[in-house]
Order: C-alpha cells, then sequence, then structure tokens
C-alpha cells in the first residue's frame, strides 16, 4: 500500500516545524505538474483514477487541503514522467536533493526540440516557485533556496541545449 503524502508531510512538519509552512501548497503544485507532465488521461490510467479524483489532489480549495496522492499512485505516474516532481519536492522540503543525469531512464531523446520543450517547462516551474515565494512580500531562506534549486535546474536545461545546438551545427541540421 505504501506511505502516503500527508503522513510524510505531517512527518516533516513534526521534525522541521514552522519551516514547513505552505509546503501543502508546494506538494499539490508538484503533484498538478505531474500530472500535466504526463497528461490527465494518462494519468488517470497510470493511477486507476479519474480526472475528479486527480484533480482534488492538486486542488488548492479548503475542502482539498489536507488531500495528497497517495505514494503509490505518484510512483505509478512518475513511472511515465519526465521528471520525478512531487519526489523532488519532498526531497526539497526535507533539505535533500535527488541528482539525475542525462542517462536517467525517463530522459527526453534529446535535440534542441526537446531543449527548448524543457526550458518552457524549466522556466514555468521557477516562475511558479516565484510567484509563491513572493505572495507575501518576503522571500525567506527557504524560498530562496528552492529558488536557487530551481535556478539551477534551468541552467542545466540551458546547458544541455548548448551542447546539442554545438552537436547540430557540427552536422549541419535541426530536428
Amino acid at each position: 500500500m505504501g506511505i502516503s503524502p500527508s503522513a510524510v508531510l505531517g512527518l516533516l512538519t513534526g521534525l522541521l516545524g514552522d519551516s514547513m509552512a505552505g509546503s501543502g501548497d508546494y506538494l499539490k503544485k508538484h503533484t498538478e505538474a505531474l500530472v500535466k507532465d504526463v497528461g490527465i488521461e494518462a494519468a488517470c490510467e497510470l493511477a486507476g483514477k479519474s480526472k475528479a479524483t486527480l484533480g482534488r489532489y492538486y486542488s488548492t480549495a479548503a475542502e482539498h487541503g489536507d488531500r495528497f496522492m497517495p505514494i503509490d499512485t505518484v510512483a505509478a505516474i512518475e513511472a511515465a514522467a519526465r521528471y520525478p516532481h512531487v519526489t523532488s519536492a519532498l526531497a526539497e522540503l526535507s533539505g535533500h536533493t535527488i541528482t539525475a543525469g542525462s542517462e536517467g531512464r525517463n530522459a527526453p531523446s534529446g535535440g534542441v526540440n526537446s531543449d527548448v520543450i524543457a526550458l518552457s517547462q524549466r522556466f514555468a516551474m521557477l516562475m511558479a516557485e516565484y510567484q509563491q515565494s513572493i505572495e507575501d512580500g518576503i522571500i525567506t531562506v527557504n524560498e530562496a533556496k528552492r529558488l536557487l534549486r530551481e535556478t539551477l535546474a534551468l541552467q542545466q536545461v540551458l546547458v544541455d541545449m548548448k551542447l546539442h545546438l554545438e552537436d547540430e551545427t557540427t552536422v549541419g541540421t535541426l530536428d
């Protein structure tokens, strides 16, 4: 069966105290990113759940505030995703990082077009993180660390894109 994200969140809140404020919204944002990464229809099929149920997992409405996607469902959807959105968010909330090289099993096949897509997705994640961080007018240390991680991830996409462009210019065509 597995442990639910709400149980993990409760454990992390107990360990980290007030530094976990807003982590529920953070997990919900990454849950939504995960579902959108694979597509809502595919996510429903992988999870064996309806669109409405998946939507409740990332809804920020008060009545769904304590609802989180079960870990086994996260695992099933992340297996098809290009990035482990929820796993990464849980790691970040506990002060850890996840590192995956370009050889990751769900890594895109490469090329400039894939890089442009990855760049726009990463930039959107950075902007979403910034919007959430600046919402109260103050960027806390934890929020700054999350912004830095998103910036570093964006930088990695740019480096990959540069390398692909260099490869493509030696071949003479873009994909």
